[in-house]
């Protein structure tokens, strides 16, 4: 048995949005960060620092959305689905993953802890502008490999291309400029079905 633990607009879309491209059954577990849950003692034990996603498949139990997520396409997706058949694919995929996560989505996550996310008197409005050029070095650096046609590996939809979607409506989120073909990358992506589904799926547990 599969169970997510999220909260809407966070990592946790991620993952629910893998499970729903490959049609897995799973139980959604609403964790009401406002609230406090994700520190009870209980979700610790789940996960250390108390964060979302987090995955039970039977005995194991794993946190990171990425980690999360190039799991469930390894186990049940067929060749093809999400990851490439090939070593040499799943490889591509994987870079892209640790460039979205590391390069692309670290400073947009700066800007978030030092808007909104950290308390009050740990927030600092002067690396606001650092972060802002940050993320767009990186969007540059993404530029010279992919122009937003197509896809990021191998010529189909991967979890790359999961990743970056989600990473480039946050980008939006927070006002960031992307190019033209970018935004249409992005939004050809955020229509696919199994997003909606995810999304829904995510509101009808809140």
């Amino acid at each position: 048995m599969i169970t997510l633990y999220g909260f809407p607009n966070s990592r946790s879309l991620r993952v629910a949005w893998a499970l729903e491209e490959l049609g897995l059954t799973y139980d959604y577990r609403h964790v009401d960060l406002g609230r406090g849950e994700g520190q009870s003692e209980a979700f610790l034990r789940r996960h250390p620092d108390g964060k979302v996603p987090v995955l039970e498949d039977d005995a194991l139990t794993l946190f990171e959305s990425a980690a999360i997520c190039r799991y469930l396409a390894e186990r049940y997706g067929v060749p093809g689905d999400l990851l490439p058949a090939d070593v040499e694919g799943r490889a591509r995929v994987d870079q892209w993953l640790f460039f979205i996560i590391g390069e692309l989505e670290q400073p947009l996550w700066t800007q978030a802890k030092h808007k909104f996310a950290l308390p009050g008197e740990q927030r600092i409005p002067a690396v606001l502008p650092t972060a802002a050029w940050e993320f767009q070095r990186a969007l540059a650096a993404l530029g010279r490999c992919f122009d937003g046609e197509g896809w990021l590996v191998g010529g189909r939809f991967t979890l790359a291309d999961l990743l970056l979607a989600h990473t480039l409506t946050w980008a939006k989120q927070c006002k960031m400029r992307l190019p033209p073909a970018l935004s249409a990358y992005r939004e050809r992506v955020m229509a696919r079905p199994a997003l909606t589904r995810a999304t829904a799926r995510e509101r009808e547990a809140a």
